[in-house]
């Protein structure tokens, strides 16, 4: 395993970690979380990835559960939740000063921890002023109860806004952002927060680097049951990755099979490797419903070196989505 600077902080995190969306609490039972979560530690994973709102809470517990049944040194992991859907009342959602607090403490009881390594604000909240949000995660910081904070699909202009506000009243400032990145979505990680790896020393923790199994192949001819894309709530989803909105990304997975069978590679291996080859990456979020997965998974940290600048080349030639960005990150 490889392990990454978070940004500028002097936080190490597994290149590769272990997220609880959709799969752990929902798509898969217990047992199957703790399979895979294991062959997660056993090959090198520090990082494991949750959220209130996974699940309803349950990926916390389930999470948590597991966590004490395999015995881990608790030093030896990098724990994550993230706060802004809480549940239904009137201050259970969003990043006010009491849901940050309130929703830090029930996801520590859930996960069965006292602390997180990363709390992040889940996405920006436009009805809370973030003066506000900076200070409540400078408390729960310096409570504590988490070591980092960061932020989930925030614009550039927002983080920078944040960071100023902790830079001007001397308050924690966020460290890090978990955005959607892989080769269908591109602009955000590679042109709009560019500034900001040089300027805050900005990390990044992705997330969706498969685009929800899109870059798989497995919805080139439809929707398999036993997907996520098939259950039931995540028909949203579903439009994104089957029919006709579909059909210009599938082209593009159809067009990178020959390459990754090229590099013998499986067209998961390669996408996740792409995102790896990013310098500004610092932690690629994969997700895994069985063992075998994460194994699969895992490899792709390998094939990462072997993604010459011809090779990534011929991956932007066939994608035709590269962002205009001001600096070439792989120059």
């Amino acid at each position: 395993m490889e392990y990454r600077r978070l940004g500028r902080s002097g936080l190490q995190v597994s290149a590769l970690s272990f997220g609880a969306w959709v799969t752990i609490g929902q798509q898969v039972d217990e047992s199957a979380a703790e399979q895979c979560m294991a062959a997660a530690f056993e090959a090198g994973v520090n990082f494991f990835d949750n959220a209130e709102v996974y699940a309803d809470g349950r990926a916390e517990i389930v999470m948590g559960r597991v966590l004490r049944k395999m015995g881990w040194k608790r030093s030896d992991l990098v724990l994550s939740t993230k706060i802004f859907w809480g549940g239904k009342g009137p201050n259970d959602t969003g990043l006010s000063r009491k849901h940050i607090i309130e929703g830090v403490d029930a996801a520590l009881g859930r996960l069965g921890v006292d602390y997180v390594d990363l709390v992040f604000c889940h996405r920006p909240d436009l009805h809370t002023p973030i003066e506000e949000t900076v200070r409540a995660m400078d408390h729960v910081v310096r409570q504590g109860k988490a070591f980092y904070w960061g932020t989930s699909e925030w614009s550039a202009a927002q983080i920078m806004e944040a960071w100023a506000i902790a830079r001007r009243e001397h308050l924690e400032p966020p460290v890090m952002e978990q955005p959607q990145y892989n080769m269908l979505h591109r602009e955000r990680v590679e042109a709009e927060y560019l500034p900001l790896y040089e300027s805050i020393g900005l990390g990044t923790t992705i997330w969706s680097p498969l685009a929800s199994g899109l870059l798989t192949g497995k919805y080139n001819d439809g929707c398999p049951e036993g997907t996520r894309a098939s259950l039931p709530g995540y028909e949203w989803l579903r439009e994104r990755l089957v029919g006709p909105a579909a059909e210009a990304s599938i082209a593009k997975v159809r067009a990178l099979a020959p390459l990754a069978e090229e590099l013998k590679c499986s067209l998961a291996q390669l996408a996740i490797a792409w995102c790896l080859a990013n310098p500004h990456v610092s932690s690629v979020i994969t997700g895994a419903s069985r063992p075998s997965q994460v194994t699969e998974n895992m490899a792709a940290l390998d094939l990462s070196a072997r993604l010459t600048p011809e090779v990534m080349a011929r991956i932007d030639e066939i994608l035709g989505n590269r962002p205009d960005a001001p600096t070439d990150w792989r120059a």
